[in-house]
């Protein structure tokens, strides 16, 4: 007979393994405090895109994926997904209405990188006529499938100075894309004109940090996002240029993160989770535009989109605000998961900034996908937005912790399968 001394400590031994296999990561304020203070140290020199300093903020996203045990998406050979952006700028330009040369302060351009030469009988021409509406009519020639050149009556001169201004600056384009070409001159309409230029062009490397945890459906995707860039270094303040970012978004970041570690810890999920930090939101939101090309929105279940969540709302700590509340069912879900908890959800209380179209979740949104941002910052009241003020000692650890764990606990029933979130309704896209 086999003494039971043996098997003791064998037994506990099995035991204590499966209890420490079998455990979940809860975030925890430790964790979520050494992630944050690293992301909005003076090191990350306020993470601006196309500075050696947003790439230090990239390999530490990626260290902690990988540390995670996170794997990378198919077809990339790491974490990074890599992306151009094509900046085209005027360059040189001869243009002439009636054989009379302009002058540069009577135009500006939106350029896709090809070179032009134009007649009247070459390029679709239009007119912008006194009393129209100026911004419906420029988004509607700017966004023709066509190229265009638009003359516009000298009445509308005080807007199109404000508009030639930020349409000087060079047109940022993902590389594989083209455009049209817009040319808007400050005239009226001319009996002939030519247009010759020849623009410059600068490629511009980026990347996404992406990890994801494959689930049981392959073709049904759940998306945690963040962006992790910022603006970088400002006018001192004090002796203080560095805009760290603090809030805006190194705690959505730290959110991405301390998900990701624990959605790893759970049994395989039903459906794929894709963890995604998006670069250059800062700028035109061109890293979650690029990533959301990458999938079928079909497949795309939900979209957590996580922005600006380390001070509490106007409704006090423990709760959290998510835009396009009323677009799908997304926010009632997460609303019913927080009942009976100290957590709560709610619609956005600043529907008038229309910030459903303003961060990363807007290009998904707009195909339909239930792409939604949470977020709990009082944005009207808040003093350090955009100021190199947001350090890391403006953030509530606790809050932000607990807004981690709501999110964790809300996306579970989406993540199970259990629940569905109705789809953004296309014919309300703004």
């Amino acid at each position: 007979m086999v003494s039971r001394k043996i098997y003791t400590p064998v037994f506990f031994a099995i035991a204590l393994l499966f209890i420490q296999c079998t455990q979940s990561y809860e975030p925890g304020e430790e964790s979520v405090t050494e992630i944050l203070r690293t992301l909005s140290s003076d090191e990350m020199r306020g993470r601006q895109t196309f500075t050696p300093d947003i790439e230090k903020a990239a390999d530490f996203i990626s260290s902690k994926f990988k540390e995670a045990g996170l794997s990378t998406y198919p077809n990339l050979e790491d974490f990074r997904q890599s992306f151009a952006l094509q900046e085209v700028s005027m360059g040189s330009a001869v243009i002439s209405l009636d054989g009379e040369l302009i002058e540069d302060e009577y135009y500006f351009a939106r350029l896709n990188g090809m070179s032009l030469n134009w007649n009247p009988e070459s390029v679709n021409v239009h007119s912008l006529n006194p009393g129209d509406n100026f911004r419906e009519k420029f988004r509607e020639f700017s966004s023709s499938e066509e190229d265009v050149i638009v003359f516009i009556d000298p009445s509308h001169s005080d807007i199109f100075a404000r508009y030639q201004t930020f349409f000087s600056r060079p047109n940022r384009i993902h590389s594989e894309e083209t455009g049209n070409n817009s040319l808007f001159i400050l005239s009226k309409t001319p009996g002939t004109f030519s247009v010759e230029i020849e623009p410059t062009i600068e490629i511009k490397e980026l990347a996404n940090i992406v990890g994801m945890i494959e689930g049981k459906r392959s073709d049904e995707y759940v998306l945690f996002s963040a962006h992790y860039d910022h603006i970088g270094i400002r006018n001192p303040v004090e002796g203080d240029s560095i805009a760290n970012g603090a809030n805006d978004n190194a705690s959505g970041v730290t959110a991405v993160i301390e998900l990701a570690k624990h959605f790893k810890s759970l049994s395989k999920p039903e459906r794929t989770l894709v963890f995604a930090t998006f670069t250059a939101e800062e700028i035109g939101g061109y890293g979650s535009q690029y990533f959301s090309k990458q999938f079928e929105p079909d497949q795309i279940i939900a979209m957590f989109n996580i922005e600006m969540i380390g001070k509490p709302a106007v409704s006090g700590p423990n709760t959290a605000w998510i835009t396009g509340y009323e677009r799908s069912d997304f926010g009632a879900l997460l609303s019913k998961s927080a009942e009976g908890t100290i957590y709560e959800f709610y619609p956005d209380p600043y529907p008038q900034q229309n910030l459903f179209y303003r961060s990363d979740n807007a290009t998904l949104a707009r195909l339909g996908v239930p792409a939604h941002t949470i977020s709990t910052t009082p944005i009207d009241v808040d003093t350090d937005y955009h100021q190199v003020s947001d350090e890391f000692e403006t953030i509530n650890i606790p809050h932000l912790t607990n807004t981690i764990k709501a999110i964790a606990k809300a996306a579970q029933g989406i993540v199970s399968g259990k629940e569905t979130p109705t789809r953004v309704n296309t014919d309300l896209v703004d």
